[in-house]
């Protein structure tokens, strides 16, 4: 059954969903400096608790690889990713770039670099990359607080790294398709019946993983940036107020595209960043646990310590639980 039927109030009363107002910031009930929002719903204890009944003998990897032409956000103007070659065995020893001389005949060097969009591949949002005018999640300023290069708060090294009870609710395999129909919208009655025929319960501290079948269409990236199926603002409501710590989908906005809330281009993640504190990771995986069923897992990833940037590449990772 999904629901927070069992939820103590002490836990309900750290849940900030239920005190958001609409369009509006909410203060964190986790103090005037908090930066991370509904990650503090996941502690040493809960972490332990996991790990505790995970199977690392049937480790699935939930990230994308990176390559040339790979789906992002480029047709928003952002740049795209790319990898070249810094060194080269060969290249090296005509150009002698080391300074090491007929040494580079022997020693074959090979070097590279990339430059992307944080946004990229598999990655996690921080609570600073959308907000309401000038604020974003518990009144940080970016008067105040935003540098010229990246916030000086809220950032993605703020992030602590995340263990905790997984939950995959597959509304792809709910509504019997391999991948929902171009920009189909997500409802929260959609996720609970997810939730009620896998027989999964939400709890607070949760990392929920919600399934549109968008990752069927990796491979074509014209396809699979199109008018994403995706979660609505009813949807991420009862996400956030079921207590999840972090919500993630297989799409490239999480949200359904295009938004159908008059004035607001992107209201799922306001919503989850400004008013409810919940962060988002997004490009994920979730092809094998739902071919195995695999509803309820422990979760494990870490993104890259980026000072003050809004999203870092993350490779997550989920274990079934043993006795399963």
């Amino acid at each position: 059954m999904c629901g927070t039927n069992f939820v103590d109030e002490a836990t309900a009363a750290k849940i900030a969903a239920a005190a958001a107002t609409f369009r509006q910031i909410t203060t964190s009930p986790f103090g005037d400096d908090d930066e991370i929002g509904m990650l503090n719903l996941i502690t040493p204890e809960s972490m332990r608790s996991v790990l505790s009944r995970a199977d690392a003998g049937h480790t699935i990897d939930l990230s994308v690889d990176y390559f040339l032409g790979m789906p992002s956000f480029t047709a928003a103007g952002q740049p795209p990713y790319q990898i070249w070659m810094t060194n080269t065995p060969r290249g090296t020893a005509l150009d002698d770039s080391t300074g090491f001389g007929e040494q580079n005949q022997l020693v074959g060097y090979s070097g590279d670099a990339i430059s992307m969009y944080t946004h990229c591949g598999t990655h996690i949002d921080t609570l600073n990359h959308f907000g309401y005018g000038r604020k974003i999640w518990n009144n940080f300023d970016a008067d105040e607080y935003l540098g010229a290069r990246h916030w000086m708060c809220a950032g993605a090294e703020k992030q602590p790294p995340i263990i905790a009870r997984g939950i995959l609710l597959d509304v792809a395999a709910l509504k019997g398709v391999d991948v929902l129909p171009q920009s189909y919208g997500i409802t929260g009655d959609d996720l609970a019946e997810a939730g009620r025929r896998q027989q999964v319960e939400l709890r607070p501290g949760d990392v929920v993983l919600v399934r549109s079948g968008q990752m069927t269409l990796w491979d074509d990236p014209r396809a699979y940036i199109t008018n994403e199926a995706g979660v609505t603002r009813d949807g991420a409501e009862f996400l956030a107020r079921s207590g999840a710590a972090l919500v993630c989908a297989d799409n490239l906005s999480f949200e359904q595209i295009p938004s159908t809330e008059e004035g607001n281009w992107l209201p799922v993640h306001t919503y989850l960043f400004a008013e409810a504190g919940v962060p988002i990771m997004e490009v994920v995986d979730m092809e094998q646990i739902a071919a195995e069923k695999m509803y309820e897992f422990c979760f494990i990833g870490a993104g890259i310590k980026l000072r003050g940037a809004t999203a870092a590449p993350m490779r997550p990772l989920a274990m079934p639980f043993l006795g399963r």
